[in-house]
């Protein structure tokens, strides 16, 4: 009996170990399975993360309208249009150079051969461009008649009827303007005779000074007044 006794004491024994290790094993690999578990949590946000800056393509850009301005500019900046910019660059400068009025500094003033006619003397105002770039004229000449000390002589000659035309002027090209009297002889008119023609450009104020070698103009008395004419291109000749 005694005997009996001791084998069924070790029998609970061993099987108690057992349960135990049952347990223990148990518990290791519910651990097992917590780690993955943990880590494919971690791996969702990982991928996500991994998404943003994959689309790096235009196309992106352009399908999200609040993408990154910054994606934006760069691709402004290499496109086809930034060609175009410096094409209208281009266009900007020759309009530059060709570039507005001719300015008192930029031309040569000239009186050209008298052309009379029906008690009329008829001269041109000659206008060169000796420039090295493009400008226009448009509209009529200032002018008056001065003596060797710089007084003028008569009035200053009014405009004949006409429409302004804008002359375009190329280095060494020219436009005249006519110059128009009564013939002192024919009219009666009380004359002076000159030393030179100031010929002011349109909308300048600095004046070309003409040496004036035609002889007597009209400066007071009947049909004592001379007309200018609207630029034409030309010398007038």
């Amino acid at each position: 009996m005694a005997y009996s006794s001791r084998s069924s004491r070790r029998a609970a024994l061993l099987a108690g170990g057992v349960a135990v290790l049952g347990l223990l094993t148990a518990c290791g690999n519910d651990g097992a399975h917590s780690g993955p578990q943990k880590v494919s949590g971690t791996a969702g946000p990982a991928t996500e993360t991994a998404k943003d800056p994959a689309p790096s393509s235009a196309s992106a850009g352009a399908a999200t309208p609040g993408g990154p301005k910054s994606a934006s500019a760069p691709a402004a900046a290499t496109s086809p249009g930034a060609g175009t910019g410096t094409g209208t660059g281009t266009g900007t400068g020759s309009k530059t150079s060709a570039g507005g009025r001719c300015h008192t500094s930029e031309l040569r003033a000239s009186v050209g051969r008298n052309n009379p006619g029906a008690g009329q003397e008829n001269f041109p105002l000659v206008l060169t461009n000796k420039s090295a770039r493009t400008c226009t004229l448009h509209g009529y000449p200032g002018a008056a008649f001065v003596n060797a000390s710089g007084g003028q002589v008569g009035p200053d000659p009014k405009r004949s009827s006409g429409s302004p035309v804008t002359v375009t002027l190329k280095p060494g090209q020219s436009a005249w303007a006519g110059l128009t009297f009564s013939n002192p002889e024919v009219s009666g008119a009380n004359t002076a005779t000159p030393a030179a023609l100031l010929v002011t450009p349109p909308d300048e104020r600095d004046q070309l000074r003409v040496a004036w070698t035609a002889g007597p103009v009209p400066v007071s008395g009947n049909s004592s007044s001379a007309f200018l004419s609207v630029f034409s291109p030309g010398t007038g000749a």
